[in-house]
């Protein structure tokens, strides 16, 4: 726990925080400390869905915000990283309201007596997740920046935050236990529970791929559709406005780190093969020896014994491109 001195001092050097959100960290530094550890775990989320792919949500450090100059572009890209973000938040409050470590919440208080589901009647019982409070909370603060400012932008991101709060209720599962002679379920007690993370991630991976271009309406209150083929996005859509770069060179003022000496798979024909992620530029070939452990055995008791095998296996990378085209860009 940080002391409400030390709160006050830490809150005051985040970088970034608007009025609101520090108020909000100076009273709650515990939930604040939630909150950093689920930030660990959603940029780990964003680089799993990502890792074949030529932007490959890569963090900047010594950027407060995060993924530096890629968030100003209204972009999917932002629009996912404003949902899996706002998602890690609801998640990593909600978990430490289960396991005790937050003053201000614990076990969903409205999850008592009994209920039924389609398999008959149960007791409400164990520790069901208390999501409501993950996404008031989650809601409060990450939300707090946009309302701010009155704009097209903050308007999609308060609407792409809101679609990874609601990914994050949409996993929450029933479990149970069962009762009765040698375990017959003649008696159950269940609680609500989140899903993996993972999840989560893989759904708005999906929106990512789904997202609606749109543009604001003329009362600057919502969207219209920039194409008049596409469909209405609905509140579970992720929306933008800009296109993206192609990310394939380096280019600061639009975040593009480039794909130069990125590894590649010279077989694939999806987003990870050599010839997407280098953007036509070819590859370089490596050789390299790895050791892994091989041929183990389990022995009584109980060790595992394992040899060490070498293999040669060839390792592709991008090349970078031609100093002339390289300077265009920068």
């Amino acid at each position: 726990y940080i002391g409400a001195l030390g709160a006050r001092v830490i809150c005051d050097n985040i970088p970034g925080l608007v009025n609101k959100q520090r108020q909000l960290c100076q009273r709650y530094p515990d939930i604040m400390q939630s909150v950093g550890e689920g930030a660990k775990e959603w940029i780990r989320e964003c680089q799993h869905q990502f890792r074949h792919h030529r932007w490959n949500c890569s963090t900047l450090d010594r950027d407060h915000t995060v993924f530096g100059r890629v968030m100003l572009r209204s972009s999917r890209e932002a629009a996912f990283v404003y949902a899996i973000s706002s998602a890690g938040v609801v998640y990593a409050i909600t978990r430490a309201c289960s396991q005790g470590d937050l003053k201000a919440c614990s076990c969903d208080p409205l999850k008592r007596g009994r209920s039924k589901d389609e398999r008959g009647e149960f007791d409400w019982g164990g520790c069901s997740d208390n999501i409501n409070y993950g996404i008031r909370f989650a809601k409060a603060f990450v939300d707090a920046k946009e309302k701010k400012v009155k704009d097209a932008r903050a308007l999609m991101n308060l609407h792409n935050n809101r679609c990874g709060r609601m990914a994050v209720k949409r996993f929450l599962k029933l479990e149970c236990k069962c009762h009765g002679v040698s375990g017959s379920c003649t008696l159950r007690t269940c609680w609500l529970a989140m899903s993996d993370f993972r999840k989560t991630g893989d759904h708005l991976r999906k929106k990512y791929n789904g997202a609606i271009q749109v543009t604001m309406n003329q009362d600057g209150t919502g969207f219209t559709v920039a194409n008049k083929n596409f469909r209405k996005p609905t509140k579970t859509d992720l929306v933008y406005f800009e296109n993206s770069p192609d990310y394939c060179v380096m280019d600061k003022s639009a975040g593009s780190l480039g794909t130069a000496g990125r590894v590649c798979n010279k077989v694939s024909r999806g987003t990870d093969g050599c010839e997407v992620m280098c953007c036509g530029r070819g590859y370089d070939t490596t050789r390299v020896t790895r050791v892994t452990k091989c041929e183990c055995k389990f022995h009584w008791c109980c060790a595992v014994r394992c040899k060490e095998c070498e293999d040669t296996v060839d390792v592709h990378t991008c090349k970078a491109p031609k100093r002339a085209e390289w300077l265009d860009q920068t």
